[in-house]
């Protein structure tokens, strides 16, 4: 019986790839609090998840300004969502820097956890490959 490490892997790796992507959007969101008609985005975590182990898929954000940087993302432009605003703002901006932050703590924590998870699984490969 053969055992594929990708497939051993693949899911805590998968995650943490798509925990540090939503990091960086969550971070976005929280560095444009004060930015007027800024409006709050965040991934459906789960069902990238399901899509990253159904298989890779890519997309290249275009470009409408010269002075634009190309950005390659694993993120699909149709799984970014906007956050709906529990207060809505007077200058267009939906970001709630409490709710930001309460979920960029808990992106965090679930991180180090898949971080842990993944460390664990490797170890213990490495423990059976030594044959301990």
């Amino acid at each position: 019986m053969t055992v594929s490490i990708d497939k051993h892997l693949s899911l805590h790796a998968n995650a943490l790839t798509l925990r540090s992507q939503r990091t960086k959007l969550l971070a976005n969101n929280l560095a444009n609090a004060d930015t007027p008609n800024y409006k709050a985005r965040d991934i459906d975590f789960s069902s990238m998840l399901k899509q990253q182990i159904s298989g890779p898929h890519t997309a290249t954000l275009a470009t409408t300004h010269a002075a634009h940087m190309p950005m390659n993302s694993t993120l699909l432009a149709s799984t970014l969502k906007y956050r709906v605003p529990q207060e809505p703002s007077l200058d267009g901006n939906t970001v709630d820097t409490d709710v930001e932050q309460g979920e960029f703590t808990e992106n965090s924590v679930r991180y180090q956890a898949s971080l842990e998870f993944l460390s664990r699984r490797i170890r213990r490969m490495i423990s059976v490959l030594k044959g301990e």
